[in-house]
């Protein structure tokens, strides 16, 4: 025994002096600077410099079980924060006499189809105007509900299916849809929802400089390990990592880390997993307020135990305000729960702690079976269907219990009783913590926000490499296709006709750098789910999203253009001038920055793979077709010359052609007139001969450059997912 003791004070003191070492390094180090026990040299480490083998070993000590061990390193976090004094930022959320209305077309007019969606589109106008009466039935979601949700509990939002569950998330979160009628108030610490940022309520703040400060004030020794965690936490560009691996470790998808999620086409993780990652986005992210919406829906009752439980964790020792709506909890998840809300017809039939739950429809008359699962016993209770089984007075004839007469019965319980009174008193708005409530839409600056979309545009790109591989195998493919067909041997300057052959050339070199910027519409598709999530919850701006997919594809677009131009330009015959092979190359450059533009833009509109792309080939035909080659100007009826002078590709067109049939080669004249041949090849297919044209071209295809990719970032902006 003795043996042990004198052991652990070793130990203990080895400990000590590591600390001590790491307390005499200057301030800035000593925010850096870490003792890693267990490390590869167990001496003090730099945290920004830690190794992949250096983070698993912190790791490890956080939660060797990840079940057992998330319950103890949340409650050494709290523990240090609370013996120097430092509170953490709580939200309490209080609704009063909320309700939400809607109008809804019901029947077989409420079904998808284009005659549907054609005919709401006139009777919406016709309504608008008076001019018909609106036929649309008027539904209540929400019916003059009311209570407090706490910090630091865990709330279990139960009811059957469409009684109001969602709708009641949303409007407490702030996203309810702007066309539904609302009213009442939600208030976050006293706050109206105008007077914050809901989307972005959250309470991170840098502590570590304050908390070592008020540690050496009060010669306090921090725990190494949690020492470590919130130096790696608070170290740029280490935070996300360790934050993120910490909580893949507790959620059990350490094995999953570096695997695609997946989707319809690509296999990834399972089911249980996806949910376990939505799970992880939020634990891992600032937000104080949760609101989780059927996070059980396709998962076995196990892995619903250990995402609730994890949530507990966080939402008892952090103080977070976690409201979650399960559809059928287990006994063993219900069990978890602190507070539950009973949701039915659009009204709260009990709210309050879940150990007096059956007290109160003990008091109505019901009794719950003692081997039915209570969670079970209160979404039938109040069902029509099924309530008349659980009456337990046998001295009185049942009849059936509204929901209507839950609610008012509620309100004369004591639990009803205390939230009423609760209300009745405002929330003293100088209890709440400054950083509780965001004011801010965004929580850092533009560049850092710009830094960090590049950032992540750049890493998508190379973990996509192989799309960008397969294009420039393709246009390969292509120009190696194109030298056969168009071969140098058999292009001649004899005959208006000859020139039409390379004027034909031109036109498939138009078409088919155009055709690459296609590949847009998918990939932009693909990223458009996440994009709209986090926009919605402000992590940037619309804008700053759209510019790294343009800037960083100008260096894949120089190679593409490269490829082709150094293969097909002398093998096909065109001008030998070096300045037109550089003219010719900064044009194909600019159309296909320009197509690539339009491709997201359509993309972006149509946020459907199927839409997108019918469009894409309909906007690429068009364009093809009112170009100036396959129909000369002068054949193009006079209603439709708006198109013509609207088409990218005639910018392109006349621009290409003039660069080509104005040069040296094409400057002699045939025996049928005094002009040169060039100038003969250009008005027989009715393009312009002025050598302006090329810059003119140039120009508007930077014009037409701009113009799409500002539109993109306007279809971000104000257009959601379908």
């Amino acid at each position: 025994m003795d043996e042990f003791s004198v052991s652990s004070r070793e130990e203990d003191g080895q400990e000590f002096l590591k600390c001590a070492r790491s307390e005499k390094l200057p301030t800035s180090d000593h925010l850096r600077r870490s003792v890693l026990s267990g490390s590869i040299s167990e001496l003090s480490q730099i945290v920004h410099n830690l190794g992949i083998k250096d983070k698993k070993v912190l790791l490890d000590h956080l939660a060797k079980v990840a079940d057992q061990d998330n319950d103890k390193f949340l409650s050494k976090i709290k523990s240090r924060l609370d013996r120097v004094g430092m509170e953490l930022p709580t939200i309490e959320i209080r609704y009063e006499h909320l309700n939400v209305e809607a109008e809804a077309t019901v029947g077989s007019k409420s079904l998808p189809t284009f005659t549907n969606f054609t005919l709401g589109i006139f009777m919406s106008i016709l309504n608008g105007l008076h001019l018909l009466p609106n036929r649309k039935k008027h539904l209540t979601i929400l019916n003059d509900v009311s209570g407090v949700i706490k910090p630091g509990r865990m709330t279990l939002l139960l009811g059957p299916p469409s009684s109001g569950k969602t709708t009641l998330l949303l409007a407490l979160a702030g996203r309810l849809d702007p066309n539904l009628k609302v009213s009442g108030r939600v208030t976050y610490n006293g706050h109206d929802m105008h007077e914050f940022i809901p989307q972005k309520t959250s309470a991170y703040v840098n502590m570590l400089e304050e908390l070592s400060r008020r540690e050496e004030a009060a010669s306090i020794i921090p725990d190494p390990d949690i020492d470590d965690f919130m130096k790696a936490s608070a170290t740029e560009g280490l935070a996300s990592i360790v934050v993120t691996d910490y909580v893949l470790k507790i959620l059990g998808l350490e094995g999953c880390a570096d695997t695609l999620v997946g989707n319809e086409m690509i296999r990834g993780i399972s089911g249980g997993q996806k949910k376990r990652v939505t799970t992880g986005e939020i634990l891992v992210g600032p937000v104080r307020a949760m609101f989780m919406d059927e996070i059980s829906t396709g998962l076995d009752s196990s892995t619903t135990f250990q995402i609730v439980n994890s949530l507990k964790h966080q939402n008892h020792i952090l103080n977070r305000t976690t409201i979650i709506s399960l559809l059928q909890p287990a006994p063993e998840t219900y069990d978890l729960f602190d507070d539950i809300i009973l949701l039915s017809d659009g009204q709260i039939a009990y709210q309050g702690p879940c150990e007096n739950v059956l007290e109160f429809f003990e008091h109505m008359g019901f009794k719950c079976p003692d081997r039915k699962g209570v969670a079970d016993y209160l979404q039938e209770v109040t069902s029509k269907k099924d309530q008349k089984q659980y009456w337990a007075r046998r001295d009185h004839a049942y009849r059936f219990i509204t929901t209507k007469e839950f609610a008012e019965a509620f309100k004369s319980f004591h639990i009803g009783r205390k939230i009423g009174d609760e209300l009745s008193i405002p929330y003293d708005r100088s209890k709440s913590h400054p950083t509780a409530l965001a004011t801010k839409k965004y929580g850092i600056g533009n560049k850092e926000l710009l830094k960090a979309n590049f950032a992540r545009e750049f890493l998508l790109m190379k973990r996509n490499s192989f799309v960008y591989i397969f294009k420039l195998t393709q246009i390969l493919i292509m120009a190696l296709l194109t030298m056969t067909v168009f071969f140098r041997t058999r292009m001649h300057r004899n005959t208006i006709q000859d020139g039409w052959i390379f004027m034909g050339a031109l036109f498939f070199t138009l078409i088919t750098i155009m055709f690459k910027g296609m590949s847009e519409i998918p990939m932009t598709i693909a990223k458009l789910p996440v994009f709209y999530k986090q926009r919605n919850m402000f992590f940037y701006p619309p804008w700053i999203y759209s510019i790294p997919p343009w800037i960083l594809k100008i260096p894949i677009t120089f190679l593409e253009v490269g490829i082709w131009v150094s293969l097909t330009y002398y093998d096909v015959g065109f001008d030998p001038n070096f300045g037109r092979l550089i003219r010719f190359y900064v044009l194909l450059v600019a159309i296909n920055q320009m197509a690539s533009a339009l491709f997201r833009f359509i993309a972006a509109t149509g946020r459907n793979m199927i839409v997108a792309n019918t469009f894409g080939s309909f906007v690429l035909l068009s364009i093809f077709a009112l170009g100036g080659f396959i129909l000369s100007p002068d054949y193009i009826k006079k209603w439709w010359k708006w198109a013509y002078w609207v088409s990218p590709m005639m910018y392109g067109q006349n621009a290409i052609v003039i660069n080509e049939f104005l040069a040296h080669s094409w400057s002699h004249a045939n025996s049928n007139s005094t002009k040169s041949l060039g100038i003969q090849v250009l008005r027989s297919r009715g393009f312009f001969t002025d050598p302006h044209w090329y810059w003119l071209g140039l120009g508007a295809t930077l014009g037409f450059l701009f113009l799409f990719n500002i539109a993109f970032a306007f279809a971000l902006t104000f257009l959601d997912r379908k």
